[in-house]
């Protein structure tokens, strides 16, 4: 009860969810107020980082056939707010078809918007702390052969 070690940082888990549309990659990216981002959420006590990707990504978006392509690869983000580290892995979908559900603990959905952007937009979309995550999501989805 008394423990007073330091706590571990907490860490996020997401998915740069990737879909190809005429040839060309497009990218998942959700809108809170004015900050775009990848699907994402804390990792529950317990849970594997990848499971916890999987669930918000289902949870946010509805998406669930999502295809790992390159394995359990991941790229962790400069750590954000109160010493919270973003993981994100990679994965394509198969359709979609993307919701934005009521989350029932807000009693609203958790974004404003979604977009299904090529990279240059997407880019242009997310803050520093993040581009560099998606030029290693387009690194890897351009070298897929």
């Amino acid at each position: 009860m008394g423990d007073h070690t330091k706590r571990q940082p907490r860490l996020s888990a997401g998915i740069v969810v990737t879909r190809m549309l005429g040839g060309t990659p497009h990218y998942l990216l959700l809108r809170a107020y004015n900050y775009w981002d990848f699907p994402k959420g804390e990792v529950e006590r317990g849970e594997h980082p990848l499971q916890a990707a999987k669930r918000e990504v289902k949870e946010e978006t509805t998406l669930e056939d999502l295809v790992f392509h390159w394995g359990e690869v991941y790229r962790e983000a400069p750590p954000y707010g109160r010493g919270k580290t973003a993981r994100y892995y990679l994965a394509e979908s198969q359709q979609g078809e993307v919701a934005l559900p009521v989350n029932p603990e807000l009693g609203h959905p958790e974004h404003h918007e979604f977009r299904w952007l090529r990279y240059p937009a997407a880019r242009a979309s997310l803050g520093g702390r993040l581009q560099p995550v998606l030029d290693w999501a387009q690194a890897l989805v351009a070298g897929k052969t």
